[in-house]
């Protein structure tokens, strides 16, 4: 796993527990190896953006029991993947982004100046 710094360069905070997100599931935008969807933007979802991401394909907003997942609902932090944010981005529909939750390694797709366009203040 790659060392857990945030794109402020600080220690990585928590994303969220509830729903419980992060690719390894521990609540953070931890990446690794193994995440190939680069799961290390925190955003805090808006109604725009699971209507965005549903309809291309990854509905965030319906509960899937069978893998854990309560569904998302505006309001809700999520470790996003970067190229999604990116692409909700593009669309204007992009949630606001929790920096110190975000993981550095997110640049290598998004621009650091994108993710602070659409920091959040929290």
């Amino acid at each position: 796993m790659e060392p857990s710094i945030n794109v402020l360069g600080q220690r990585l905070r928590p994303c969220s527990t509830d729903p419980l997100t992060g690719f390894y599931r521990n609540g953070c935008c931890d990446t690794g190896p193994g995440d190939r969807g680069s799961h290390t933007v925190c955003v805090i979802v808006t109604a725009e953006f699971l209507a965005l991401s549903k309809y291309l394909g990854n509905d965030l907003s319906t509960p899937r029991p069978e893998f854990r997942f309560p569904g998302l609902k505006p309001g809700d932090r999520w470790c996003l993947c970067a190229a999604r944010f990116l692409q909700a981005a593009e669309e204007f529909a992009a949630p606001k982004v929790v920096l110190d939750a975000t993981h550095a390694s997110a640049t290598r797709i998004v621009p650091l100046e994108l993710l602070r366009a659409h920091a959040a203040d929290v």
